[in-house]
């Protein structure tokens, strides 16, 4: 089905940061597979960890134990302060899991039409629930009637949250991304997400982190919470947890915990022994190769370079970013530099329109940043003063 806006590019392999196209051109990518290729491409450890893994058990059924997945959990667990894990296959799948995992918590308490509190401008997945979750008009047109249950305010705004708490009955959950990723790469405040904790312990609500895009080590710390003093009840992840075999993951704390029981909810596929494999091979490398404070020391320096090299741009608003998750916006649509890039053998992506964002891999060398930006920031110069 036509469901994609395909670049005109094939590529054939790919090593490290870089991927070579069927005529053997070389690209520096810094999409990493929309923030899925933590590991960049062919990584020797994963490689070797699947290969093995495949040979003998890929896939059984969760009617049996998968000592892979308790494996997994457990080291999930462990570095997050979670309680408990529903593993599935992606992170759309991640939300709808926390999505009715919400609806149950709240017809626990007798609440008969529970109501979860949603942001503008996010983006959850592509499901009629997480569709219906998302802030984005353009992507929910044509798929009314959307799902019923969701409040909708602006992001980073405690006090429409205020707002909705003094006079909106039947609230259970704020579903929130801590960044946004599909947004253009906005960045809460800290005291924004503390704020919500608080809203949330008051009034017995499930806070519930979608950490799809910016867990597992992307921005610097295992997931973006960790950089302010609060614990979430329930965190989705997805994307680079599998670093490019398809995993996701409902992680579950305190009042959140003890929802479902047998039958509530389930996945074929989900948790199988090839896709947990995956995870905590990444989890390892990230661990032992220092990938987050790798993540955190390149993203500093490429966002200071961005705002020197571009941040006097007239057509430039803003450069944001935490980690290897960096945002630039821009005055005007900007979707012609990604086949610019391409061109120029870099692999960026354009969100929003004007949002040009960059999504590295973890292992990116300061080498392959100022590549990067060599290539880049006179790209996206020459274009805004296109017409100046």
């Amino acid at each position: 089905m036509n469901t994609y806006s395909r670049q005109q590019v094939a590529f054939s392999h790919g090593a490290g940061s870089k991927l070579w196209d069927i005529q053997g051109k070389e690209y520096l990518d810094a999409i990493a597979g929309i923030a899925v290729n933590t590991l960049g491409h062919a990584h020797p450890k994963l490689t070797a960890a699947l290969s093995v893994q495949i040979g003998k058990l890929m896939h059984v059924s969760n009617v049996y134990q998968i000592l892979e997945q308790e494996k997994l959990a457990d080291q999930l667990c462990k570095l997050s302060g979670m309680q408990e894990v529903f593993f599935c296959n992606s992170g759309c799948e991640a939300n709808e899991a926390a999505i009715k995992l919400a609806r149950m918590y709240g017809h626990k308490q007798g609440i008969e039409n529970p109501n979860i509190i949603v942001m503008e401008k996010a983006f959850h997945g592509r499901t009629l629930a997480t569709l219906s979750a998302t802030g984005n008009r353009k992507v929910q047109a044509g798929f009314e009637p959307l799902v019923k249950g969701f409040v909708r305010v602006p992001y980073n705004d405690l006090a429409a949250i205020e707002q909705v708490a003094a006079h909106t009955p039947d609230v259970v959950a704020i579903l929130v991304e801590p960044i946004q990723g599909e947004g253009g790469i906005r960045i809460s405040d800290i005291e924004y997400l503390e704020g919500l904790r608080k809203i949330c312990d008051q009034k017995n609500w499930l806070l519930m982190l979608d950490e799809v895009q910016c867990g597992v080590g992307r921005t610097g710390t295992w997931f973006a919470f960790q950089h302010t003093s609060i614990m979430p009840d329930v965190m989705t992840l997805a994307k680079g947890l599998g670093a490019g075999v398809p995993i996701g993951a409902c992680l579950a704390n305190g009042r959140a915990t003890g929802t479902f029981g047998p039958g509530n909810h389930g996945s074929t596929f989900g948790g199988n022994p090839l896709a947990c494999t995956a995870a905590t091979t990444t989890l390892q490398v990230i661990e032992e190769d220092k990938l987050m404070a790798n993540a955190k020391s390149i993203g500093d320096f490429m966002l200071q370079e961005l705002k020197s090299r571009l941040g006097n741009l007239p057509g430039v608003i803003d450069i944001r970013g935490q980690g290897l998750m960096l945002g630039i916006s821009l005055s005007k649509p900007c979707g012609e530099l990604v086949a610019r890039g391409i061109e120029k053998g870099i692999l960026i992506n354009v969100t929003v329109d004007t949002v040009v964002r960059l999504l590295p891999p973890l292992i990116y060398s300061k080498a392959d940043a100022e590549q990067l930006l060599d290539v880049l920031c006179p790209m996206i110069t020459d274009f805004v003063n296109q017409g100046a």
